[in-house]
């Protein structure tokens, strides 16, 4: 399928990009080339492809869920201005 130059003049104006004459003739060559390479994919069968998340059938690699660090909820709470049941306490700020 091969775009006209008022069809990418179109796409430029919606787009508010500003092309002169040259770089419409020039976008209408390469645009028309990328609608036909879609236009080529959307022929190919894929009836009997299955849906996948990744074109390689690979498994993650997962860490073990394992802490790395301990809690240090009580030390970091010792050493602030004011807490109360486990919260920081913070002046109020809105009126």
């Amino acid at each position: 399928m091969s775009l006209t130059t008022e069809q990418v003049r179109n796409v430029a104006r919606l787009a508010r990009l500003g092309l002169d004459e040259d770089q419409i003739a020039e976008y209408v060559g390469e645009l028309s080339n990328i609608v036909d390479v879609f236009a080529a994919l959307e022929r190919v069968d894929t009836d009997a492809v299955e849906p996948m998340a990744h074109p390689l059938d690979l498994s993650a690699r997962l860490r073990a869920d394992e802490p790395v660090t301990e809690d240090s909820r009580a030390a970091f709470q010792a050493i602030a201005p004011a807490t109360r049941d486990g919260v920081y306490l913070v002046p109020k700020v809105i009126e």
